[in-house]
């Protein structure tokens, strides 16, 4: 199997994960995204935290990664309302 798209697939899986802890999350819990890194290729950490649980996920996501999380209306609506 091409190692590319092993990759690649494995990407998929990690956004498509955060997605949905993002979406299915209660109103405690928390995001924060931050970019961490700018050269030589831009690194984004994504937090997410349930105070609740004592529960913390922290995975770092390259720019087309991050790109594909905050296409989902929904994550980026969340995102948005917690900096109000």
């Amino acid at each position: 199997m091409d190692p590319l798209s092993l990759c690649v697939d494995r990407s998929d899986r990690i956004v498509d994960s955060l997605r949905v802890q993002i979406l299915e999350g209660d109103p405690d819990q928390s995001l924060r995204i931050r970019q961490i890194f700018d050269d030589p290729k831009e690194i984004y950490r994504v937090e997410i935290e349930r105070p609740d649980q004592n529960y913390q996920r922290t995975t770092l996501l390259d720019r087309d990664a991050l790109e594909e999380l905050l296409a989902t209306d929904d994550i980026r609506e969340r995102l948005l309302d917690q900096l109000e």
